[in-house]
């Protein structure tokens, strides 16, 4: 008897253990820069939800490649991700964004970010035609900032990266990109808007070391070389109630400048969702992934 109480009492506390794991609300991040800045970045965000929530949960960091399987199989309940792997894994798999970061930068509130193709300042290469037949970095081909905006100023330019390029080559996380062309690695590479200006601000860089090409000259603080697109959406998977992800809407647009997890994050706050519309005509006119048709 005193065996069966026993098998009965570790599975209740089994049973308990799978209830309180379930519990938890996972948040998949997209760690572009690695997982330990992932981390430093998005822990306190997670810890602000889980205040404002009065639940358990869970920042996971992901690479660029795990974030579909992630949104697949239900691993993750939202997805704190680039525009594109938002308008994607909503076409796919029903994911419902419920409120779009607003990025900051020397007090401005910005809800747009850019593409910036960058080259070392010595270089030769001054405008896009210059690149055809030279060796170019993206982060991911499944980057949005880091790849796709680049992609569609190259192919509105006449030039396909995919064919008019020596190389075109993956550099996995952004600082990479950056730190391949001013080793002379690389002639030219894209990385997102704000990218050169954080390095530069780690002291990891010097902007400049490096020259902006096609650069945009207007009032967003950042340099970049392509049109702006909305910023990165907090979005719901299929699986969450309604009811839950408007409170992670809610609580997001509550997040005050001055919040903990504001500040570590780099953002003013949250606000209603974007329309993401100008990224799925991105992805239309690159004719990448579920887009390409």
């Amino acid at each position: 008897m005193k065996k069966i109480g026993s098998v009965l009492v570790g599975l209740l506390l089994l049973f308990l253990w799978v209830g309180a794991a379930q519990a938890e609300i996972k948040i998949g991040v997209l760690a572009k820069r690695g997982a330990i800045k992932a981390m430093t970045k998005w822990q306190a965000t997670g810890d602000y939800l889980a205040d404002k929530l009065g639940e358990p949960v869970v920042v996971i960091p992901l690479n660029f490649s795990a974030i579909e399987p992630k949104v697949k199989s239900g691993e993750i309940d939202f997805l704190l991700a680039n525009s594109a792997f938002f308008v994607e894994m909503e076409k796919k798999y029903g994911t419902k964004a419920v409120a779009t970061l607003i990025n900051s930068r020397d007090g401005k509130a910005l809800k747009e970010f850019g593409g910036v193709i960058l080259v070392r300042a010595d270089s030769p290469i001054r405008t896009l035609a210059d690149i055809r037949g030279k060796k170019f970095m993206c982060v991911k081909y499944s980057s949005f900032g880091g790849a796709h905006m680049a992609w569609r100023l190259l192919l509105d330019n006449g030039i396909d990266p995919e064919k008019d390029f020596a190389l075109f080559a993956e550099g996995k996380k952004h600082d990479n990109v950056v730190l391949a062309v001013q080793n002379g690695v690389m002639d030219a590479g894209t990385v997102r808007s704000d990218t050169l200006e954080r390095m530069a601000g780690e002291g990891q860089i010097n902007m400049t070391d490096f020259r902006i090409i096609n650069q945009v000259n207007d009032d967003f603080p950042f340099v970049h070389s392509t049109r702006l697109y909305p910023e990165w959406p907090m979005a719901a998977l299929a699986h969450i109630d309604d009811a839950k992800a408007a409170k992670v809407g809610e609580a997001l647009r509550a997040m005050r400048s001055d919040d903990a997890a504001a500040k570590a994050a780099k953002v003013v706050g949250g606000d209603a969702a974007a329309d993401y519309g100008p990224v799925r005509d991105c992805l239309m006119a690159i004719k990448y992934g579920v887009f390409a048709n």
